[in-house]
């Protein structure tokens, strides 16, 4: 009756915390700073992620989380302590339960792995839901009825594509080409056109800026500052939106083909559904802009944008919180 109920969406890129009644309290980085050789845990979230590249060598600015998975259990653990401690009031002495978000492709080990660090940081009971689930729930889907729906869930770590079908995935894929690899296609980008070296955090914001699926006649411009490789001195340039467009091609093309080898897998009847309703973009990818046309033209199916398309895994976990019960019996024991 007292206990709380929390919804973690943990990403590679972002960690998004909802809570029944009060909503979506948390949205913040998944990164961890540390003090070494300690090991000290000196900041989580948002002011972890303003030290990245701007560290001593003594505090290392990390990410737990690797393509969606663990990669440091300890760390993962300390992060997840302080998003349930943030989120379960400081007078509330019961243990929350928590759902928390795993990528479709997580073996046993990986999925053994994230129900005991929710339980050593802090959760009275973990439930582990698969991302393309919870996406498709948050995106107002209806993920038991007897018709077949695409969803493609475009995260910092993974892109998931999968077809929902009465309550379960018939068939997907999990492919670690996201948003960390769009950063890193900008600034190899960059280095290869301009030989201007930029960081993470630069990449980031060029492509939130001016990042596109497609080039367009209508080119949005960005001023970058870099280090030049030539001289090795500070040096700004103006790049556009059809440049970062070229920059994230390859990888785009990637998860195009991950979307066919779906269709590929997919029974007849379940395409035609698809071909119907269309497909769903979720994730933090689904805001790069013109990404709907860019999957129109290569699947010739009709493609819409989530609304709100980072808030859907978190806003599937909370769905799933309100109706725990009716959940645990049916999609929370399938593996």
């Amino acid at each position: 009756m007292f206990t709380k109920k929390i919804g973690i969406d943990l990403g590679t890129a972002n960690t998004i915390v909802f809570v029944p009644g009060k909503g979506f309290i948390i949205n913040e980085p998944t990164i961890v700073a540390l003090s070494l050789p300690g090991n000290e845990v000196l900041a989580v979230g948002r002011e972890a992620k303003e030290m990245i590249g701007r560290t001593p060598d003594d505090i290392m600015a990390y990410r737990p989380l690797k393509d969606g998975v663990i990669a440091d259990y300890y760390i993962t653990k300390a992060m997840l302590k302080y998003f349930i401690s943030k989120a379960n009031s400081r007078f509330n002495i019961f243990k929350p339960d928590v759902v928390i978000s795993v990528p479709a492709g997580i073996t046993q080990t990986e999925r053994r792995a994230v129900v005991n660090a929710a339980r050593e940081a802090g959760a009275k009971e973990a439930y582990i839901v698969k991302e393309p689930i919870l996406a498709a729930l948050g995106a107002g889907i209806p993920i038991n009825a007897y018709s077949g729906n695409m969803i493609i869930n475009i995260g910092g770590g993974t892109s998931e594509v999968a077809v929902v079908s009465l309550g379960g995935i018939v068939s997907w894929s999990s492919l670690r080409v996201a948003g960390n690899k769009f950063d890193q296609a900008v600034m190899d980008y960059m280095k290869r056109k301009y030989s201007l070296v930029i960081g993470e955090q630069m990449a980031e914001t060029v492509k939130i800026e001016i990042g596109a699926a497609l080039p367009s006649k209508e080119k949005l411009e960005f001023r970058i500052r870099g280090r030049d490789l030539v001289s090795g001195l500070p040096k700004d340039i103006i790049v556009n939106s059809n440049e970062v467009a070229e920059a994230l091609n390859p990888l785009l093309m990637d998860i195009a083909s991950s979307v066919q080898d779906v269709f590929n897998k997919t029974p007849p009847e379940l395409v035609a559904d698809i071909m119907e309703k269309g497909i769903i973009v979720s994730g933090g990818g689904a805001q790069l802009r013109d990404i709907d046309e860019f999957f129109r033209r290569v699947t010739g199916v009709e493609t819409y944008i989530a609304e709100e398309p980072l808030f859907c895994v978190a806003k599937g976990a909370g769905l799933i919180l309100s109706h725990l019960d009716v959940y645990k019996r049916t999609l929370l024991n399938k593996r």
